[in-house]
């Protein structure tokens, strides 16, 4: 480059190699934004999913700490949708809503059709060092899940599901909603801290780039 990059070069360059696994060039990038916003906590998390990604377990928690250690603090991932004028806010594992037991009912009949659909859920999104079972059962109750398990059983058909969620949707759910907008026949909107996600039919017009 002509002139030095700016922190949204190097965020841009990191997301990247979370996608490709680029480990050695992820360090480099978060090393960069560490120095450009050190209190900006999105190229910790980036970084510790890599390496959870890759298994490196104790390096991951080894930056878990450093973020303690010098305040940084990650916002909460939150899914809400709002129906009758009421909002209804999921967290992931969330058991606190009036209707988890309905909700937790249809996330697992949601699985089990989409996985017949074919969807595989990406394990490189578990990022708990846990047993094979265990990562597929966090993936199943994130909060963008919870919150289109509601929508499917409280939002009329015929209504799009509207999301919205306060980070970026994750890989696995974002292909997750593509099933489940084709499986189950319904257009769900989803807004992440990024963009609007319109899934019809199998697809998002993001075109899988966001």
């Amino acid at each position: 480059m002509d002139i030095e990059p700016d922190a949204t070069v190097w965020k841009a360059l990191l997301s990247a190699c979370r996608v490709h696994g680029n480990l050695e060039l992820a360090e480099r990038a978060a090393k960069a934004l560490f120095e450009l916003e050190p209190q900006n906590a999105v190229p910790y998390v980036l970084l510790s999913n890599i390496y959870s990604a890759a298994g490196f377990w104790d390096d991951a928690a080894r930056l878990r700490r450093l973020m303690k250690s010098r305040g940084v603090c990650k916002e909460p991932g939150r899914s809400w949708v709002e129906m009758n004028s009421t909002v209804h806010t999921f967290m992931s594992e969330d058991r606190s809503h009036p209707r988890t037991e309905q909700i937790y009912l249809k996330i697992d009949e949601i699985m089990i059709m989409i996985k017949e659909a074919g969807y595989v859920p990406d394990m490189n999104f578990a990022l708990h060092d846990v047993d094979e079972e265990g990562k597929e059962l966090g993936l199943s109750y994130h909060s963008e899940k919870l919150a289109v398990a509601f929508g499917l059983l409280f939002v009329p058909r015929g209504a799009p599901i509207r999301i919205y969620k306060n980070l970026r949707v994750c890989g696995d759910c974002h292909t997750a909603m593509k099933f489940i907008s084709r499986v189950f026949q319904r257009h769900i909107i989803l807004r992440d801290s990024n963009c609007f996600h319109h899934f019809r039919e199998g697809m998002c017009s993001c075109g899988d780039y966001w």
